[in-house]
């Protein structure tokens, strides 16, 4: 739960540091954020349709209107006859796509919007319905997506891809632009799997990497597990360390190890293994002359099941800290290439390195962040908008206060030298 906490500061914490330090061209920084904005290929559906409801005949785990389900797993998906949610390839002139092949997924057949413009409910019902993640994770994650991407204030809409803001908004929206999950550093970081960094390829975050992809399969061999996916997740922040000279890892790439956990835990059918087949389905890749191709659209493998039991924030807590510990790593970030700084952050993260021996009560750190501000290495307060700090704070709250969270703004953060 801390850990996966730790990912919703990402977005306010991300470049401040970065911006001001000497030696970085912040004009790239700044114009990262006005490439993102009003992205002006993004596709356009006129005749805009809610995701697919589950009915009566057809319940999954019966996850309605942001409320939880069942929690029970082990069902068929697409239920057959459900043509409702069947298999339909994305219209790259109508729907979006991004950078999370699981939504993706979940778009593609329906549980989601098909055109990628989708809600706070939504995402919290697919996310019960297709792959039976715990009520509580699916909400942090709709909190992290809709909160730091979308408009999580107002119409409680996100894109799950590019920035959309004209129908993510609501009349008058406070927030600024809404950049949809392809934003850099809000929901999406460096050292993706299978994406690229935002600044090695001109702000192509978001694609689909063959090469990537390829060395991901590389290092499963035969089956993306904790252990395989441990070691590749350290490769690539070695790659992106080497190459990227804006390279940032923060609290929130931790998310990037839950993510990864998701191959293993919520890809392969009930009872399976994040198999070659499994993975090349899920994201969307045909195997060609010995080679991996896109083939445009992510699914769901045939005669596939919903894990039994729901993956909630506890599951995918270990999960995250056993993967990074396996193979730990430096929070920071490059200045320039080949000089890295590490991050201080309160008593969780001291010169890059994270403390372990905190447990839940590093969560209250996290969480007065979150609702409040900290101070960065030059003494400047980072704020969230009030509303939307009001907002997360009125879902979050339930999540912590079984820890005895205080509600007290006095932790900083800073950059030692590298």
């Amino acid at each position: 739960m801390l850990i996966l906490t730790l990912a919703l500061v990402q977005g306010a914490f991300a470049f401040p540091w970065v911006a001001n330090v000497q030696g970085v061209d912040s004009s790239i920084l700044k114009r990262s954020a006005l490439l993102e904005r009003d992205t002006p290929d993004c596709p356009f559906n006129p005749n805009h349709q809610p995701a697919a409801p589950v009915t009566s005949k057809y319940p999954y785990n019966n996850a309605k209107d942001g409320k939880p389900g069942n929690g029970k797993g082990g069902y068929l998906v697409p239920a057959p006859g459900d043509t409702a949610h069947e298999f339909r390839k994305p219209n790259p002139k109508t729907d979006i796509r991004g950078p999370c092949p699981g939504l993706n997924a979940a778009a593609n057949h329906g549980f989601l919007a098909r055109d990628g413009i989708t809600t706070y409910n939504e995402l919290v019902d697919a996310q019960q319905n297709l792959y039976n993640v715990g009520y509580d994770l699916a909400n942090l994650l709709a909190i992290a997506g809709v909160g730091l991407d979308g408009d999580l204030v107002g119409t409680g809409k996100l894109s799950i891809g590019c920035d959309a803001t004209s129908r993510t908004a609501s009349t008058g929206n406070l927030l600024a632009d809404e950049l949809g999950l392809n934003g850099h550093n809000h929901f999406e970081a460096d050292a993706s799997l299978t994406r690229n960094d935002y600044f090695l390829a001109d702000g192509d975050n978001y694609r689909w990497n063959a090469t990537l992809f390829t060395q991901m399969l590389e290092y499963c061999q035969g089956n993306c597990n904790l252990e395989a996916l441990s070691k590749y997740r350290e490769a690539r922040y070695q790659q992106s360390l080497a190459d990227n000279g804006n390279f940032f890892f923060g609290p929130g790439s931790l998310l990037l190890y839950g993510a990864a956990s998701f191959l293993y835990e919520l890809m392969p059918t009930a009872g399976g293994i994040a198999d070659e087949a499994t993975m090349m389905s899920f994201f969307g890749a045909d195997k060609v002359n010995g080679e991996y191709v896109w083939n445009g659209g992510e699914r769901i493998p045939p005669n596939w099941r919903a894990r039994v039991e729901p993956y909630d924030n506890n599951k995918v807590g270990i999960q995250i800290v056993e993967m990074y510990l396996m193979n730990p790593v430096l929070f920071g970030g490059n200045v320039g290439r080949n000089n890295f700084n590490g991050l201080n952050f309160g008593a969780y993260i001291k010169d890059g390195k994270l403390n372990t021996d905190l447990g839940d009560n590093a969560l209250c750190l996290v969480y007065q962040a979150l609702t409040g501000g900290f101070p960065s290495q030059l003494g400047q307060l980072i704020n969230l908008p009030v509303a939307l700090v009001n907002a997360m704070t009125a879902k979050i709250a339930p999540m912590a206060e079984n820890i005895g969270c205080p509600l007290n703004h006095n932790s900083g953060s800073s950059v030692s030298g590298g």
